[in-house]
Formats: C-alpha cells, sequence, structure tokens
C-alpha cells in the first residue's frame, strides 16, 4: 500500500510517528421517532436521566484528571458541565419532547442543529467554535440514551497516535502523556477548546482530515506533523526518514526557544517589543507567562455571556475581571468589551436574526443600543482597575459619534462609583479597536479621544478585502500583505505616533513570524498572539536591527501586488532565519 497524505489544520505543535489507534468518536446515529402521549412523560424522565448520567462522567473526569493540570482546565470542563444545565439545551430538547411528540434522540439531534445554526452566524472564529462545545456535550448524552459505550483514552496501555472522528477536551485530559504521542481528528480547529488542551500539555495534534477515520485501521503506521496539520498513512521509507530527521530538527529548535522565555523580547539594537497573549480565561495567564509573554493584550469577555440561563451580572464581570487582573499583576490586561450580537446572549428570543449579521447590530453597536448590559459591564471593569493595571478596549468601532458617545457613558459610570465611594483606577486608560475600514481611514480623528490603538486584522483584512476566509471560494483571497491593507496599517500607525498613543496589534497578522520584522519596521511596539506564537516571534525580534525592520516594511511597502510583498518577506526570512521558516 503506498502512502497516503491527509492535510488539516495545525492544531498543536510537534511532530510524532507511531501507530494508529482508532478510536469510536464518530457522531452517534439517531432517528426522530413519533411518541404517544401517554409516553411523553416517561420520555422527558429518560432525557433529563442521561443529562445527569452525562453530568456524573464529567464530574468524575474532573475529579480524577484535572488536580494536577491546572484550573483552565477545570474551567473547561466546567463549562460542558454547565451546558448540561443550559436552558436553551436541556429545556429546549424537554419542549420539543412535549410539543412534537418525539423521542429524546430526535428531539436533542433537532435542538442542536438549532443552536449550531445561531452559532455559524457569529463572525469571530474563536466565539463560533463554541459550537463544538455543544456538540460535544450532546454526543455525550446521545451516547448514554443509546447505551453507546464511550470508550475512555486513559485505559490505552502502548504509545499510539490517536485518531478519531471528534475529541473532546475531557478525552483529551485522560490522555496519558507517555502512551499518546498525539491525535488527529476529522473536526475541530486551532480555537477549539480540544486544541487548546491539547497545546497545553504538549500533545501533537492536527485537525480538520476529512474522511482519515476511513482510510486507518488500529495499528497502521502514521506520521503527525502538528505544525501543519498533515498526516502520511503508511510512509514510504524515503518519508520516513525524511520526518524523522525534521523531528530531531524541531526538537533541537523547540529547545532553543524554550531558552528565551525570560528574556526581553528586545531587537540587537535596544528596542523593546512587547508581545502579549490573546486569552479567553482568567486560567490562560500563566500559559501567557509560561511562553515568555508579557501581559495580556487581548482579553476576550464573551465566555461571560455565552451558553448561559441568564446575563452575567456587575458582580460577576467584577470578579472574573479582578481575578484576570490579580494573576497578571504587575503586567497590564487589555479588557475588550462584548463582541457578539444580542441573538447569542442568554435571552436570544427578544432579537431577531440578522440576514447579515458582520454587519450589523453587534459589539459597540449593540452595547449602545442596550445600555444595561454594557453599564453592567463597564462598572465591573471600573471597579476591578483597582486590583490590577486594566486597560478597556472598544471593538467595532466605525466613528468619532460613537467613541464620544462610549465615553459620556464612561463619565457617568465614574461619577455613580465617585458617588458610592467605590475605588477604581481614575487613570484608566481606554483603546479602540481599528477592524473597519471607516476607523483606519479616521484614525487621526479617533487618536486624540483614546490611549491606544489595536487593530484587529482578521476583521479588517475581511472588510478591505470584502472577502469571508470561511468561504472556501474565496479563503485563497485573504491575504495581510495586499497592498490595501498594508496602507491602512501604515496610515493608523502614523496617526497614533502623530497623536503620542500607543500601538497595538491583537489579530491573526501579529502572531505570525512572518510579518513581525515588517510590523515592527511599521511601527507597531506591542503584539498580542495566540499564546504558542510567543517564543517564535520573540526569535525574529531578538535576531534584527530597527533598522533592518523599517527597511523590509519600506521594501514590502513599495510592492505593487501582494504576491511581490510576500516574496519580499520570505526572502528576508529565509536569509536571516533558515532553520525557523523551516519549522512554520
Amino acid at each position: 500500500m503506498s502512502e497516503t497524505i491527509f492535510n488539516g489544520i495545525g492544531a498543536s505543535p510537534g511532530i510524532v510517528i507511531g501507530r494508529v489507534y482508532l478510536l469510536d468518536r464518530k457522531k452517534v446515529v439517531v432517528a426522530g421517532q413519533r411518541i404517544e402521549e401517554v409516553n411523553v412523560k416517561s420520555e422527558v424522565a429518560r432525557f433529563k436521566k442521561a443529562v445527569e448520567v452525562s453530568k456524573g462522567q464529567l464530574e468524575d473526569i474532573r475529579k480524577r484528571y484535572t488536580r494536577d493540570l491546572g484550573k483552565s482546565h477545570r474551567y473547561i470542563l466546567d463549562t460542558h458541565i454547565m451546558l448540561l444545565e443550559d436552558k436553551m439545551l436541556v429545556e429546549g430538547t424537554v419542549k420539543r419532547i412535549k410539543d412534537v411528540r418525539i423521542n429524546s434522540e430526535g428531539a436533542l439531534r433537532e435542538t442542536i442543529d438549532a443552536i449550531a445554526k445561531k452559532f455559524d452566524a457569529i463572525e469571530d472564529e474563536y466565539l463560533r467554535e463554541r459550537k463544538h462545545d455543544v456538540e460535544q456535550v450532546a454526543e455525550r448524552v446521545l451516547r448514554n440514551l443509546t447505551g453507546k459505550k464511550q470508550e475512555s483514552l486513559a485505559e490505552i496501555s502502548e504509545e499510539v497516535i490517536v485518531i478519531a472522528h471528534d475529541l473532546a477536551p475531557s478525552d483529551t485530559l485522560m490522555m496519558r502523556k507517555d502512551k499518546v504521542l498525539g491525535f488527529a481528528t476529522e473536526m475541530g480547529s486551532r480555537t477549539s477548546h480540544t486544541a487548546i488542551v491539547a497545546r497545553s500539555l504538549g500533545i501533537p495534534a492536527a485537525a480538520g482530515l476529512e474522511k482519515i477515520t476511513s482510510s486507518v485501521r488500529t495499528g497502521d503506521v502514521v506520521i503527525l506533523d502538528g505544525n501543519h496539520g498533515t498526516v502520511i498513512v503508511d510512509p514510504d521509507e524515503q518519508t520516513f526518514l525524511d520526518y524523522l530527521r525534521r523531528q530531531q530538527r524541531y526538537k533541537y529548535f523547540e529547545a532553543e526557544l524554550d531558552k528565551l522565555r525570560d528574556l526581553p523580547a528586545e531587537t540587537l539594537d535596544g528596542k523593546r517589543i512587547h508581545l502579549q497573549g490573546n486569552i479567553e480565561l482568567p486560567e490562560e495567564v500563566a500559559t501567557v507567562a509560561r511562553h515568555g509573554g508579557v501581559g495580556i493584550g487581548l482579553y476576550r469577555t464573551e465566555f461571560l455571556f455565552l451558553n448561559r440561563q441568564h446575563l452575567p451580572t456587575e458582580e460577576q464581570h467584577y470578579l472574573a475581571y479582578r481575578d484576570v487582573a490579580e494573576r497578571a499583576a504587575p503586567n497590564e490586561v487589555v479588557i475588550r468589551t462584548l463582541d457578539v450580537g444580542g441573538d447569542k446572549l442568554a435571552l436570544p428570543d427578544q432579537y431577531e436574526e440578522e440576514p447579515n449579521p458582520a454587519l450589523g447590530l453587534r459589539a459597540i453597536r449593540f452595547c449602545l443600543q442596550n445600555r444595561d448590559i454594557f453599564r453592567a459591564q463597564l462598572r465591573g471593569i471600573f471597579r476591578a482597575s483597582a486590583h490590577g493595571k486594566i486597560k478597556i478596549l472598544y471593538p467595532m468601532i466605525s466613528a468619532l459619534p460613537e467613541l464620544q458617545e462610549i465615553k459620556r457613558l464612561m463619565d457617568d459610570v465614574r461619577s455613580e462609583l465617585r458617588a458610592e465611594g467605590v475605588p477604581f483606577d481614575e487613570r484608566l486608560e481606554i483603546g479602540v479597536m481599528i477592524e473597519i475600514p471607516s476607523a483606519a481611514l479616521t484614525a487621526d480623528l479617533l487618536a486624540p479621544e483614546v490611549d491606544f490603538f489595536s487593530i484587529g486584522t482578521n476583521d479588517l483584512i475581511q472588510y478591505t478585502l470584502a472577502i469571508d476566509r470561511t468561504n472556501e471560494h474565496v479563503a485563497f483571497m485573504y491575504e495581510p500583505l495586499e497592498p490595501a491593507v498594508l496602507r491602512l496599517l501604515q496610515r493608523v500607525s502614523h496617526a497614533a505616533h502623530e497623536g503620542k498613543i500607543g500601538l497595538a496589534m491583537c489579530g491573526e497578522m501579529a502572531g505570525d513570524p512572518l510579518y513581525a520584522a515588517i510590523l515592527m519596521g511599521l511601527g507597531f511596539e506591542y503584539l498580542s498572539m495566540n499564546v504558542a506564537a510567543i517564543p517564535w516571534v520573540k526569535k525574529v525580534v531578538r535576531s534584527v536591527r530597527m533598522q533592518d525592520a523599517v527597511e523590509l516594511a519600506d521594501l514590502v511597502m513599495r510592492q505593487p501586488t501582494a504576491v511581490l510583498a510576500r516574496q519580499a518577506a520570505l526572502s528576508f526570512m529565509h536569509q536571516r532565519f533558515p532553520e525557523l521558516m523551516a519549522e512554520i
């Protein structure tokens, strides 16, 4: 049999070679069946029992496997347990059983499909991936409903590479690192909770490998490249030897990067670049520090709003933000205010689904139309600012009047807190996300009103080029080095420096080593990224002079096409960092 190559997404870095352990995690196939009125009560009881059994299983895993792994892993399991108490999931299924008179399996599947559609409309990839958590929890319930055994990875006794249709974070937590060399799945992405757990545990992983489970058998020899999301089944001798050398080289390079962890991100001529982490949970602060980052450049707060029965209270906001501020001290935490629309919150029936949510009522637009929700979050942030260095970041600002309206509301909150005698940081800094072309083009008008800009390149590129990067037909056109994008970045940088305010980037572009020197040359001093990218970017920062970076940025800016700009960037990197370019 000749070798077969599967290409997916790199979910957790590393290269491993071993034999397959094929795990049954395919979706449970169920059929919706009508039931008699007399059986409705017992069917509801059967469903609720399956939910309780599922909850008990997850609580057992949390107790047995997270004791030595840190609070962040417990939090992810807590999220799955909380989903088993979710109103939309549980009560929605019960309502379907009663109203449609359908069995539990069919009712649950219909409920999950309805929830999934709501998540699919979320623009932010990280938040959209939370749909995956709901589906994983539902699959566990379905397995308990149908009596299908939930095979445990804790029972693996030989060194293997696990391949499955999908894996839940609970599966990953049960993996024995001395036995599970790595894993590959047909589902998932870099931003799934399963991938986050894998990276924190140092287990190489690949995701999005379509139909791989039907092409392998337990015992097959495979190569798993978690850096590039590649799995090679039955490799030939030359491929095997080639990847063996790559594996050794990667381990050496990884060890070299680890030596940079406690060193500053400083150029050869002494220019400091602040490398920070993008996080969702307070427990991830420690992971940023372990990877050599200094502070949190983007703290997403949407987790407080999603998958819950009620909107978060001011006190819940305060406690969450105080927690992250104290963990990060003395370093800063940049808290981004709510960045989704009303249909994704705890009371979805109050808000209509929009035909184009990416251009609709979301983020700061939603907050300004729902002052009670926004005010509770602002008060929570201000109160937490007394316990650490906090900054506020407002998303989806499109024009100056929005910002002025926000500042009036902030003044009201400050006055309230002073009158109540509640302490807060009177010098609390505020910033705006530059992710809409109109904001980039009027950055000179926004700069006098704020303390810093933070560019969200994911949306800025999509809005500028009119491209949905999740659409397979046009995703190839998503290009950070497109001249139009670079000119907007340069314009924002100029406005920030003229206005003497901070300049940061928190989009994916900030975490790609290929762009690091270019961004430095354009004047970016703060780069916030996925924590795993920090050592790679730090390597670039510590190996160049600012003059080199400025000259590269100038060269790239003068190119008339993205292809030529990319060639210039690649040429610079291959000359300066051949060993790094071999790994990314």
